[in-house]
């Protein structure tokens, strides 16, 4: 199994590939929307290029859930309702959710997803 730095840095590439970001905008604590920009459509591109890079199948909504976000039974009044933060968070192992609990609007979760979270994805990945 690759060592972390070796995850970090072909996560990087495929992020500045994928973003057109510089090399040095992506650190661990960079956000993925917020500080990187990332769209929508990227995440495509994005889970696209991870695949490659890591040999490795990414199910759609596995590496962001936004059906999660989008749900009736886990969204009240533009907010992330207890049980949808417990799905999040099984969904999501990898990531730190401790900042968006704070205030979990729907707008916010977009800030929540940082490159770090995303190597400790790979990680598990490459573990399971």
């Amino acid at each position: 199994m690759p060592s972390r730095e070796e995850i970090f840095d072909k996560v990087k590439s495929a992020l500045v590939d994928a973003l057109g970001v510089d090399e040095d905008d992506v650190t661990p604590g960079a956000t993925m929307v917020g500080d990187l920009g990332a769209e929508s459509i990227d995440f495509l591109d994005i889970v696209f290029r991870l695949e490659k890079a890591f040999n490795i199948k990414i199910s759609r909504g596995e590496l962001f859930p936004e059906d999660v976000l989008s749900s009736s039974e886990f969204v009240a009044e533009g907010k992330v309702t207890p049980a949808g933060i417990a799905a999040l968070k099984a969904r999501m192992p990898f990531a730190d959710l401790s900042k968006f609990e704070s205030n979990p609007s729907v707008q916010n979760f977009a800030n929540t997803l940082t490159v770090e979270d995303m190597v400790r994805y790979v990680q598990s990945k490459l573990a399971a």
